[in-house]
């Protein structure tokens, strides 16, 4: 790929207000460990939960697994060379617990941080800011075996982890994440139980999302005294959430559901405990040591959002906490997922969390869209809806960026087509292709397009300096 010819980047530029980002913003893609690395019995890594999972019958789409995925541990430098086609500045990686310590605690296996160590130092080289997330679901079994993360060991477990991979790494990191998403490891693996470990528990979900952000912040204390100068931060998924109608009914349900996605995992990193009214709903004592709400507010020098639809709910008494489905709108444009597409979402939310949390930094380290792809005849693929998805949602976070949210980066979802969950290896969120036959890569028009967006700030800020 060339420059992007002046009139292109005046086009992007008409689309999204890019002068409003800052000339050293972060352009990223991510991905996460399971979900691209494969060679899950290789140099030492034990087996996750989610190889568990993904093994059990019935409970992946056309019961796919991740034991290759797109083979990232054997063609990472290809990869990496997407990376520098596309021109970005940033890479969202997660580190493999079970590939770096295998017996869940205890002694750390070198080989698995020797893979990570010179994934980052080639990162380096290419000019590429490397931020590692420590927790991107993958718990390993033995752990489960033990309890899980409904256990308070599995937090200080976690916290020892931590410290072995700054203690590598962070002469070199200074980005980290300690947990991505941990709504959908304590909902939607312990209460609904359509992620690993699969069960459906709202004790265990509310002990394991309690222990979660203990391990959060007792790993972010060992990240600062093994690596000090890391900037550490936290990634959570979260939805604008509306109310079906008018009635007091609906609004009650849609305030209960903002707690369930959105307030249970702000409040307490930021110091405010957790919601009391989130507390009745749920009805489950909480495992509260004298301290730890101190512990789980250990402060944060950034906040990582992950955004990709709003929610739409309804009152529902008889269902399962918090006592709010969701429904429905019609005439609203969805992706391949299923998910409604509303853009201003993720500006609203980045105001609420500048205005209401006051976080130092915010980056968005998830954002894109599954859309049924074609691979036309001469090879390419054209992805129209992915692109107006991307430009839609980028002008939402210059939008927010212009009235005063603190936004530094941007990372797509995702760098390439890869093992996604539950849906297996149907649903494609890449900006990349992938051939999952031949583990041919192609890069497609949104990461093109993407490619464009980099180039046209990137002209920008140097017109500016």
């Amino acid at each position: 790929m060339t420059d992007t010819p002046h009139s292109e980047r005046t086009s992007v530029s008409e689309r999204i207000d890019l002068a409003a980002l800052p000339h050293d913003f972060l352009w990223g893609t991510a991905t996460s460990a399971y979900q691209i690395e494969g060679a899950v019995a290789e140099d030492g890594r034990s087996p996750s939960i989610w190889d568990t999972f993904s093994h059990t019958p019935g409970k992946i789409a056309g019961d796919d697994h991740g034991d290759i995925a797109c083979d990232h541990y054997h063609r990472w430098p290809e990869d990496l060379g997407l990376m520098k086609q596309l021109g970005t500045n940033a890479y969202r990686l997660s580190v493999a617990w079970p590939r770096v310590v295998p017996g869940g605690d205890g002694p750390v296996n070198p080989k698995g941080l020797d893979f990570y160590d010179q994934l980052i130092d080639a990162l380096l080289d290419a000019g590429i800011k490397p931020s590692v997330t420590l927790y991107h679901w993958d718990l390993p079994q033995v752990l489960q075996d033990r309890g899980g993360w409904p256990e308070r060991a599995t937090a200080e477990h976690f916290a020892a982890y931590a410290s072995a991979v700054a203690a590598r790494l962070g002469d070199r990191v200074t980005h980290w994440a300690t947990l991505n998403e941990p709504l959908c490891s304590a909902w939607i693996g312990h209460l609904e139980g359509v992620m690993a470990p699969g069960l459906t528990d709202l004790t265990a979900a509310v002990r394991a999302s309690y222990h979660l952000l203990l391990g959060h912040g007792l790993a972010a204390q060992a990240i600062r005294a093994a690596a000090p100068g890391a900037e550490v931060g936290i990634v959570n998924n979260l939805n604008t959430v509306h109310a079906a109608s008018d009635r007091p009914e609906d609004q009650a349900a849609a305030l209960r559901m903002d707690g369930h996605v959105n307030r249970w995992w702000l409040d307490p990193v930021h110091g405010r405990g957790f919601p009391a009214d989130m507390r009745e709903v749920y009805g489950v004592e909480l495992p509260e040591r004298p301290g730890d709400l101190e512990t789980i507010a250990a402060p944060l020098d950034w906040l990582g959002l992950n955004y990709y639809f709003p929610d739409t709910v309804t009152d529902d008494p008889d269902g399962p906490a918090p006592h709010a489905r969701s429904v429905r709108r019609p005439g609203v444009p969805r992706t391949g997922m299923d998910w409604e597409i509303d853009a201003n979402g993720i500006e609203t939310l980045l105001l609420r969390l500048t205005h209401e949390y006051g976080p130092r930094r915010l980056y968005v380290t998830e954002n894109g869209s599954s859309f049924p792809d074609v691979v036309r005849p001469d090879g390419t693929v054209d992805d129209p809806e992915r692109q107006d998805y991307l430009i839609g949602h980028l002008a939402a976070c210059a939008s927010a960026a212009r009235k005063g949210a603190p936004l530094a980066g941007y990372f797509a979802w995702s760098l390439l087509d890869n093992f996604e969950w539950a849906y297996g290896y149907d649903k494609r969120f890449g900006l990349v292709h992938v051939d999952y036959d031949t583990q041919v890569r192609t890069v497609k028009g949104s990461g093109h397009r993407y490619a464009d967006i980099v180039r046209a700030h990137r002209g920008q800020a140097r017109e500016a300096a």
